[in-house]
């Protein structure tokens, strides 16, 4: 391939997947907000959400994972260019991982809009 070709669709695919299963291995932060999405998918199922919740949520999810991603991908970088300590590398890193947080804490605020409306009525019931 030249030097400005572009790689085919199934190539770049390759190549995200390839990117996807790296992060997967490598971050323990990507498996958990995995783990909590599939179990947040579960209940949405099972609290029989409606459409627009579950776009939301399937949202929310993406959006969580996207980030801790691109933080991966940022953190690799960092590391490449500045591979001893310098406090400006700490600190791109340390933002790439609050915009995770950000994510994280609004997916959260998003479930609980969500589901804590039908876990009031299911308490109540209970109760």
């Amino acid at each position: 391939m030249g030097r400005y070709q572009k790689p085919g669709f199934w190539r770049s695919l390759t190549q995200a997947w390839r990117g996807m299963l790296y992060t997967w291995k490598t971050q323990g932060h990507l498996q958990f907000h995995v783990f909590a999405g599939i179990i947040v998918l579960f209940f949405a199922w099972w609290s029989e959400v409606s459409r627009f919740e579950w776009l939301i949520l399937i949202l929310a999810i993406g959006s969580v994972i996207g980030a801790e991603v691109m933080n991966t991908a940022l953190e690799i970088v960092v590391d490449m260019v500045q591979p001893n300590f310098h406090p400006l590398a700490g600190m791109a890193k340390d933002v790439a991982a609050g915009a995770v947080l950000v994510t994280a804490i609004q997916a959260v605020v998003i479930g609980l809009v969500v589901f804590f409306p039908r876990l009031y009525r299911f308490a109540y019931q209970i109760f």
